[in-house]
């Protein structure tokens, strides 16, 4: 059974920083290019950024570019998503995302095919 599990989603003042994880069980992630999803509440689901196999290739939207960042150890079957300088918009459940390919292309629900439950992360002072 394939579980991806986050974690690190907590409460935060503006400005401050969180590490989010993925961690995989029943499924080898390092075949897979892996993405962070974000949904706040009353929007759509939205697509933070997404790391390819071998980690060499990263993406941001542009509304996390440069705060953002986003990495796998693939020994430990985990991705990352290291965020700082945090904002009140950025208050959403965080989800991880297995993609069917090893390179990323988008955000595009089809491709993506195990996701975890979420964390939620509150930016509020």
């Amino acid at each position: 059974q394939v579980q991806l599990v986050e974690s690190g989603g907590g409460l935060v003042q503006p400005g401050g920083s969180l590490r989010l994880s993925c961690a995989a069980s029943g499924i080898t992630l390092r075949a897979n290019a892996i993405g962070w999803f974000r949904q706040a509440p009353g929007k759509e689901r939205e697509g933070v950024s997404c790391i390819s196999s071998s980690g060499a290739s990263t993406y941001y939207a542009d509304s996390v570019k440069g705060r953002f960042t986003i990495s796998r150890d693939n020994a430990k079957n985990t991705v990352y998503l290291q965020m700082n300088s945090l904002k009140p918009e950025d208050t959403a459940v965080y989800y991880c995302a297995t993609s069917s390919r090893y390179y990323c292309s988008g955000y595009g629900s089809t491709q993506y095919n195990y996701w975890g439950q979420g964390t939620q992360v509150t930016v509020s002072s």
